[in-house]
């Protein structure tokens, strides 16, 4: 059974976005993804939720399908993707934004959503021999047991280097008396609050485990979360930090710098982050600000033909630029609205900075008044013909019987 949050966060969205016909029945087929030429066939993903209809119209009816939102975006070599606007919440095309994928190491921005509220960055915190199990070759800052480390150089070894035993030290830390366990138990109620409903954590690294899983509409709600921390926001766009020497463990100091090369490449970049795996391909979630507009990019499944990951995302945010402040195709959900409470009928559907025209927010205004109308009217139809039935079945019904008397 599905939560009455969840469909009153649907409702919600349905009537402050666009009016694009949703997909189902009666509708066109799906446009496929402008891709470039396939390469060769990868691993083969794991078994991911089958789709839920619902779920899948999380920010607007348009954004349930398995194809492509809008015309005319950049080919990319990705299954899916997304671009937002991270101030507004307005989502400005995408493809096939609510299918399922795997995150790789873009899982850490959950993480991060999730553990900045709770950590001081200025604690001095002990890694344990548990933080350093991570799989043989994947992504590590370097970090050694015993060594004392502040949590702000934890934040600057997950964002700039991707480090799966910083992922690991971070969960614990915020887990509390369950540790790491706790701390993933946390991330997915996090992924909830947010509106990420086809999202779950199994690592918190993002390294492949069983029953993990994204989509490119859930990533940009975790980032626009992210984004929304200064502390986040500074560390996504550090180039370079020093990771401290550790005299007892006669470990030396060292410099680090950002795998995102968006921030080297691309101008007004904010930050982002990076992930690969063999089963999850190339996944990329970035940022940038031109002209007072700050926009985020997600894309999932993508596989390096004539272009890098950040690359890819960098020719969706030029593209999104380039399209008026005005456009939309659906919204972000804002933080808890599944289980926020509906809005009275008399209250009509508040106008987000940044969206729509002032022709749009009142054909959609009619639109939602309409509606409550109609609903007013079936309801009060439907409550005088339960009236008369029950009148007409009380006359119907024979009298009574009282009981037999005690003997």
């Amino acid at each position: 059974m599905r939560l009455p949050g969840l469909a009153v966060a649907v409702a919600a969205a349905l009537l402050t976005s666009p009016l694009v016909p949703a997909a189902g029945a009666g509708a066109a087929a799906p446009v496929p993804c402008p891709r470039p030429a396939p390469p060769a066939p990868g691993p083969t993903p794991s078994a991911t939720p089958s789709p839920d209809p619902v779920q899948r119209a999380v920010g607007g009816a348009g954004l349930a399908t398995t194809g492509l939102v809008v015309p005319a975006p950049p080919k990319v070599a990705a299954t899916s993707w997304l671009v937002a606007d991270l101030d507004s919440g307005e989502v400005l095309g995408g493809c096939g934004p609510h299918e399922y994928a795997t995150p790789a190491s873009v899982q850490k921005l959950l993480l991060a959503a999730t553990m900045l509220p709770r950590l001081d960055p200025a604690d001095v915190v002990t890694i344990t021999a548990g933080d350093l199990d991570i799989e043989p070759g994947s992504s590590a800052v370097g970090l050694v047991e015993g060594g004392r480390y502040r949590v702000e150089t934890l934040w600057l070894g997950l964002l700039l280097r991707s480090g799966n035993e910083v992922a690991n030290a971070l969960a614990r830390l915020g887990g509390g008396a369950d540790g790491m366990a706790g701390g993933l138990r946390a991330m997915n109620e996090q992924a909830r609050q947010l509106g990420a409903y086809q999202t779950h954590a199994a690592t918190p690294s993002g390294l492949d485990g069983p029953g993990q899983f994204t989509s490119a509409y859930d990533l940009a709600l975790i980032a626009r979360a992210c984004f929304a921390d200064a502390h986040f926001r500074e560390y996504a766009a550090t180039r370079e930090a020093t990771i401290p020497a550790q005299p007892r463990q006669r470990a030396k100091g060292f410099t680090i710098d950002n795998d995102n090369q968006l921030l080297y490449h691309y101008p007004g970049a904010l930050g982002g982050k990076t992930g690969y795996t063999d089963l999850a391909r190339h996944t990329y979630v970035g940022a940038a600000e031109r002209g007072g507009r700050r926009l985020v990019v997600t894309l999932l499944g993508a596989d390096v033909i004539d272009q890098r990951g950040w690359q890819q995302g960098a020719a969706l945010l030029d593209w999104g630029f380039a399209l008026p402040e005005a456009a939309s195709v659906g919204v972000l959900v804002s933080p808890g609205a599944a289980t926020a409470s509906p809005p009275p009928a008399s209250v009509a559907p508040q106008a987000r900075p940044g969206g729509a025209s002032g022709a749009e927010a009142t054909e959609r205004g009619t639109f939602a008044a309409q509606l409550r109308s109609a609903s007013l009217i079936t309801l009060a139809a439907g409550l005088m013909v339960l009236a008369v039935a029950l009148i007409l079945r009380r006359r119907s019904r024979p009298p009574a019987r009282h009981p037999d008397p005690p003997n």
